[in-house]
């Protein structure tokens, strides 16, 4: 059994598709939610599912590697970002080097780095006059929105799209493709 945790900082929908599609798959399962916010509907989801959870906060994140740790004790072996607004730190990077995806609201490299999440994004695109968005899944490095993309998809922007309607747009591709997409890197990993 494949063992994942995602990590994530807010309403937790990214994370309960992907806990709802890896609860049929069988060999691959989320086994543990991170959430650095204690109002986090994130931490809802883990409770309905009965997922374990750890609420973290920046002194436990940053100040050691306890998180690498609390990880590798739970039998942890990817990671999934899915709206977890902290940047990584360097010891949890290179504990997971390659095993870590992030999922990005926007084409990267466009709209990325540090600031840019949620609908920052959306309104960035829209001020821009972007035609088209999308999202990105990338492997995550040191730095913001930087590492090497594993996916992307794309949707229309219409002059008429609010950032509200981008933000709808966006999700959607969200929840069609990051399941999926998971899944692929995470059998290329531990299946071959």
């Amino acid at each position: 059994m494949t063992r994942l945790a995602i990590f994530a900082s807010g309403s937790g929908t990214n994370a309960e598709k992907l806990i709802q599609y890896f609860s049929e798959v069988g060999d691959i399962e989320v086994s543990l939610i991170v959430c650095n916010k204690v109002k986090a509907g994130v931490l809802d989801i883990a409770e309905r599912w009965g997922i374990p959870s750890i609420l973290i906060d920046r002194d436990f994140f940053y100040k050691s590697d306890q998180m690498l740790f609390e990880l590798k004790q739970q039998g942890i072996d990817f990671i999934i970002l899915a709206g977890f607004l902290w940047m990584v730190p360097p010891y949890l990077i290179h504990g997971y080097q390659g095993k870590m995806l992030n999922i990005h609201p926007a084409l990267l490299p466009k709209f990325g780095g540090k600031g840019m999440y949620g609908m920052h994004v959306h309104e960035a695109v829209k001020r821009a006059g972007e035609k088209i968005t999308g999202i990105t899944i990338h492997l995550v490095n040191e730095k913001y929105d930087d590492g090497a993309v594993v996916f992307q998809a794309t949707c229309p922007v219409t002059s008429e799209d609010t950032p509200d309607d981008i933000r709808k747009k966006v999700q959607l591709l969200e929840h069609r493709h990051f399941p999926e997409v998971v899944e692929k890197v995470v059998r290329e990993k531990f299946h071959k």
